[in-house]
């Protein structure tokens, strides 16, 4: 592994040289200057990851050299701890705000030193992959299509999602209506406050309103301790349910009061706990029809339809196909330490044929499927596990080409994945729908190259 670097400044050549001595023979890389200006020079022309800093230098003292060092890109920028021989906490206070890691006072011992060191490496260490967590997480919620859909998709974004106004996602399972509900709250002013998922569909019904508002020790039979609920976890960001058009009546009602109120009862509590929190809303059915037949609250439509959003099906926006392929492929190459793919375009075009009953989704699996069985660097044609029929001809079973056996793998991977899809990839309940032992559902999944949720 490649030795820190640490910048020494100090215009004292015997501290300079004392501690370039102690550091060297800890294996850490050391460089020596006397002036901030020569500071500054250094780290414009080397990397480092430590700055050991002088307060009293001649010229540019050592905190103006540090708010300059402040400036470099986060990436390129050490962490600095500030030296001093007439330390006072004023200095102290002053150096923590402008940036510093950590002050140390004159005169200086070598276990102190190295341990500042080891604890400034450390957490400059963490702090790059935070980061490189945080941009990993970006990219996976990066909404991808540059077909005339998704541009009106991000315009509509745009105009809405600084707002605190409640949005009602429409879209097919799979479309991708969780990754618009992050987008809006990463681009709102909640986006440093929590986002808080609740999946109306996965969650059996007596169990959703302990889910969604918590409950008291002793409430219920199994209660064997107060829980905090999603509306109080959601408080000053974002609630997203998912398919609420499964939420049962009752929790609806008890919704509708919250919603108008900010305010709710955890299950068994006497009193109110008060919340501000945006509430955004996905669902894959025709609410206005749920409430025709007595399943959806009418007053709970109005309350969380107040902005719409549709998200199109991959079907409608099959341009964007091959930009999802590279991205997913990417995504699984690094996932899995293979080497990138590179698909050809009769793949693409197979790709670009396929109805995709499962949206974005689907695809995904499909790639992550494709990076893990196929060792070979080029994937053609006959390396996407499809159907190769026409777009417009895959919703007519009769006339598919292929073998019975081959038709029947097809339409079993499609169901298995409209299930899975609509219990929110809960193997478990995907498997009582089926009439399968789980253990079982497991196995057709891996022979139809389903992966696991």
């Amino acid at each position: 592994m490649k030795p820190a670097r640490i910048l020494i400044v100090d215009d004292e050549p015997l501290i300079r040289q004392s501690l370039a001595g102690v550091l060297d023979d800890e294996g850490y890389q050391t460089h020596a200057v006397a002036t901030g200006e020569e500071c500054c020079e250094e780290l414009g022309r080397a990397a480092y990851d430590l700055v050991l800093l002088d307060v009293w230098l001649p010229g540019m003292d050592g905190l103006e050299t540090l708010a300059r060092v402040q400036e470099i890109p986060f990436a390129n920028r050490p962490m600095v701890v500030i030296i001093s021989g007439h330390g006072t906490i004023e200095t102290a206070v002053k150096a923590t705000k402008l940036g510093a890691f950590d002050f140390l006072e004159k005169p200086l011992t070598i276990e102190k030193v190295l341990v500042v060191a080891k604890n400034a490496l450390q957490q400059r260490k963490l702090e790059l992959e935070l980061e490189r967590f945080k941009e990993d997480g970006r990219g996976r919620l990066k909404i991808i299509g540059e077909s005339v859909p998704m541009k009106a998709l991000r315009q509509q974004l745009g105009l809405m999602a600084a707002t605190n106004g409640r949005v009602l996602i429409y879209g097919e399972s799979g479309a991708g209506k969780e990754l618009v509900a992050h987008a809006i709250h990463s681009s709102s002013a909640r986006a440093s406050e929590p986002f808080i998922e609740v999946n109306c569909a996965a969650i059996p019904e007596d169990l959703i309103e302990s889910e969604l508002f918590g409950h008291r020790k002793g409430s219920f039979p199994g209660a064997l301790e107060d829980k905090i609920g999603k509306l109080q976890k959601a408080d000053g960001g974002t609630l997203f349910l998912d398919e609420v058009g499964d939420m049962s009546l009752k929790t609806q009602a008890k919704l509708l009061r919250s919603l108008d109120e900010q305010r709710f009862e955890p299950v068994g509590a006497e009193t109110s706990i008060q919340v501000d929190v945006r509430v955004v809303a996905a669902t894959n059915k025709n609410l206005e029809d749920e409430i025709e037949r007595g399943n959806f609250r009418e007053d709970l439509f109005y309350r969380l339809n107040v902005i719409p959003f549709h998200v199109p099906p991959l079907r409608d926006r099959i341009e964007d196909v091959p930009l999802l392929a590279d991205h997913f492929q990417r995504e699984f190459t690094m996932a899995y330490g293979r080497k990138p793919k590179e698909l050809t375009p009769e793949a693409y075009e197979v790709l670009k044929e396929h109805r995709w009953p499962g949206n974005v989704r689907e695809l995904r699996n499909l790639m992550e499927r494709i990076v893990i069985m196929n060792p070979q660097v080029r994937i053609d044609a006959r390396h996407i596990p499809v159907n190769h029929g026409k777009r417009g001809n895959a919703d007519r079973p009769a006339e598919r080409s292929g073998s019975l056996q081959e038709v029947r793998a097809a339409a079993e991977r499609e169901y298995i994945l409209k299930t899975l899809d609509e219990t929110k990839g809960n193997v478990t309940r995907t498997a009582e729908v089926l009439g399968l032992e789980r253990s079982n559902l497991y196995r057709k999944m891996k022979a139809l190259g389903i992966a696991p949720p």
